[in-house]
């Protein structure tokens, strides 16, 4: 029994939980190898009971001065010290230099609040309550002691922004599109940040506040196979297959491009491209790679050789990108030569040895003889920034309220540029998923690398807060995919399955209130994705922080299994009726999922499918009630589910209802308008289904002429505005 007993109080000193509540509602246990390999991953020492407890009184030993406190609005600045018994405090004084410049200073003694050192407790002393939000520098100095202890003390507010359309309850509507999904007649295959500006002048002109996007983040220009925009490579840049070629400055500048993009037989490979039903990702970068690199060229000759403004704003954007955009450049441009040589190159783990860490020696040779292809990646990743700025300013321009809404992945892919360059904020030797569920009996293991806590906390959160400012640039919210992440997250040790995992647990204040004071500097709402399991201790904690729910009609179902009334809605939420992990309308409605899950091989269990589709059944038949009751069911639409199809009339009645909800935010899919019946992603498949490509069915220009779209449109905004 003694060896538990070590395992499970060290676990728990590293925040790893040794037992959970299932989605079946019952304790399940964590197996005991389990916590032990995760431990091995934080770096303990797991070797046996006494090298373990003595890595982890080591790894937990209290330094004299913390090295990050946050503390929110209205919280007292009590600053603790672990200090010896024999230490004098008129020894002591400190120093604050606040981010705004300010400097204050003054000695322990005249603050001094308590000291408990007698009973090996801490000291505390106050510092002024009324300091500015943001990121100020602590120094505590010791007479005879060389240098200072130092600590990054953290000013939040205690809630997250919001527009002042949502605190003046206004009802607000937009849609969410997969971006590569759109077609236009004039993009290359893929929809692209052209396209976005002209959906957000659609949107925009209908009355819609809000165009939500699937993650943007970098993926991997070798390899455009893997597209998962939730796989991404890192989530600090951008996708550069999204940049809009043909309105790149250079273009019109740069005659070997416009020749070469005029040609007949690059002209065919286009309308190829674009008249495709799913998207062709090896063929759209093989044409938007065969021309950048020649604008690059232009570029350089016209501007970074002349130092014009041009040239000044990319290095400008060069030098606030740092080593993070170095990393990314420089992956991308690495990973392009060794595919080439080998077309199995699919990302760092299979690089030549010498070049599997961005810190070794020959990667610094490569970057140094290798400038000017490094130099095209970080002008690709600019020209991607700048377009999508582009759009964020014609969002605000046109009235938006909220203008664009970004969507931030819960972690990035282990074989891509950010795991490439980590220095210890990742656990590589973890990847996060879920436990089983009642619709994923297995669990899932996502592959991604998680942030490590105890090195968020060494490095005063600076890796978390450089994402939420990489995430929150051009534009006005944030989703937070697997919010529930910033509470615990379901670590499994490398190479196992989903179901020998264990809970790990977050600071989770400290994060939230990061989160409220990037989200007030960048003017940027948050949205948070909570659904599945939520653990009830985090409930209170997102509502308080100001974070929007996502309610997603199919779920919000009462006691009884009946819908809720829209006024049900909390105001603080953004209600949808299906997201990308979900079958559209139609798809739910006709069982078309259930249907391909069963062909697919995904429910072997012949009991647990015919139970899936009677409790579909009863669900169409509640829908059609509850739109009854509501008054949003259409005329001509007949009230026995086992008969009605999804329609346009249905399916604007079901819109209507949920457009007069309580919720402050209502996210429509383009997809669901155009009555599509096949779903963009199917959970639990990677080969069986052509995941993150199939594209809408028809172009941005015939969707937004079509008379029932405009009059859907108009109905919802009137709706919106009667709801607020």
């Amino acid at each position: 029994m003694k060896d538990d007993q070590v395992l499970k109080q060290v676990a728990e000193m590293a925040g790893l939980a040794d037992s959970y509540v299932s989605a079946w509602g019952d304790e399940a246990q964590v197996e005991n190898e389990t916590l032990r390999r995760l431990l091995s991953a934080l770096g303990y020492d797991t070797k046996n009971d006494d090298a373990l407890m003595e890595s982890a009184l080591k790894r937990q030993r209290p330094d004299v001065l913390a090295p990050v406190k946050v503390v929110r609005n209205g919280e007292p600045m009590h600053i603790t010290l672990h200090l010896g018994v024999s230490a004098r405090t008129s020894d002591f004084s400190w120093k604050l230099t606040t981010e705004q410049g300010v400097v204050m200073e003054g000695w322990l003694q005249s603050q001094l609040i308590s000291d408990d050192r007698e009973n090996g407790g801490p000291l505390v002393f106050a510092l002024p309550d009324d300091l500015a939000w943001g990121y100020h520098k602590l120094e505590v100095f010791r007479k005879r002691r060389k240098s200072p202890f130092e600590m990054t003390l953290i000013v939040t507010p205690a809630s997250c922004y919001k527009q002042q359309a949502l605190l003046d309850d206004k009802k607000l509507w937009g849609t969410s599109v997969q971006l590569y999904s759109v077609r236009t007649n004039y993009n290359w295959g893929i929809g692209d940040f052209g396209d976005l500006k002209q959906l957000v002048a659609d949107i925009a002109a209908r009355g819609g506040d809000f165009v939500g996007l699937n993650p943007v983040h970098s993926l991997f220009p070798a390899n455009p196979e893997g597209a998962s925009p939730y796989s991404p490579s890192s989530r600090r840049w951008l996708n550069l297959m999204y940049i809009d070629v043909s309105s790149v400055s250079e273009f019109a500048q740069c005659d070997e491009a416009q020749q070469l993009v005029g040609s007949a037989q690059f002209q065919q490979r286009l309308v190829e491209a674009r008249n495709t039903n799913w998207v062709n990702y090896s063929e759209v970068s093989c044409l938007k790679m065969a021309v950048l690199p020649l604008l690059f060229d232009t570029f350089s000759e016209r501007h970074l050789d002349n130092n014009t403004e041009r040239a000044k704003q990319f290095l400008q954007f060069v030098e606030e990108g740092g080593d993070s955009l170095l990393h990314q450049a420089a992956f991308d441009a690495l990973h392009a030569d060794l595919k080439k040589k080998d077309d199995n190159t699919w990302g760092w783990p299979v690089f030549p040895e010498e070049y599997r860490h961005f810190d070794n020696a020959a990667v610094k040779t490569y970057i140094k003889d290798n400038a000017k292809q490094v130099k095209l990646y970080m002008y690709l990743q600019w020209l991607a920034d700048t377009q999508l700025a582009e759009v964020n300013e014609l969002a605000e321009e046109k009235g938006m309220a909220m203008g664009l809404y970004r969507d931030l992945a819960v972690g990035v892919c282990d074989s891509g540029a950010e795991t490439w360059a980590d220095h210890g904020a990742l656990c590589q030797d973890v990847s996060v998923g879920a436990p089983p569920d009642i619709l994923g009996p297995l669990g899932q293991n996502w592959g991604l690398p998680p942030l490590n806590p105890e090195a968020l906390k060494e490095t005063a959160y600076e890796p978390y807060i450089q994402l939420l400012r990489a995430n929150m640039r051009n534009c006005g919210a944030l989703r937070i995919d697997h919010v529930l992440g910033l509470l615990r997250l379901w670590w499994i040790p490398k190479g196992e399955l989903a179901t020998q995992g264990a809970y790990m647990y977050y600071p989770v204040d400290d994060m939230m209130a990061i989160l409220a004071l990037e989200s007030h500097r960048f003017q940027c709402t948050v949205i948070g994705e909570d659904l599945g399991t939520v653990p009830d201790e985090i409930i209170g904690k997102l509502s308080t922080a100001g974070i929007h729910s996502y309610k997603v009609f199919f779920f919000e179902t009462a006691e009884d299994g009946g819908f809720y009334s829209p006024a049900h809605y909390p105001s603080q939420s953004m209600a949808a009726l299906c997201t990308h992990d979900m079958p559209t309308l139609r798809g739910f409605w006709h069982c078309d999922d259930l249907k391909m899950g069963e062909e697919l091989g995904l429910y072997p269990d012949k009991e647990q499918l015919a139970g899936l589709f009677a409790s579909r059944a009863e669900s169409k038949q509640k829908i059609l009630d509850s739109l009854d009751w509501h008054g949003y069911l259409p005329e001509g639409v007949g009230h026995d589910a086992s008969y009605v199809p999804m329609d346009l009339r249905l399916s604007e009645g079901m819109q209507m209802h949920l457009a007069a909800s309580s919720s402050a935010l209502l996210s429509l899919q383009l997809e669901d308008w155009l009555e599509m019946d096949k779903p963009v992603n199917i959970p639990g498949t990677v080969d069986e289904y052509p995941n993150w490509r199939r594209k809408l069915s028809t172009t941005l220009d015939d969707l937004f002429t079509r008379q029932d779209i405009i009059d859907l449109t108009r109905r919802l905004t009137d709706a919106r505005g009667k709801a607020s």
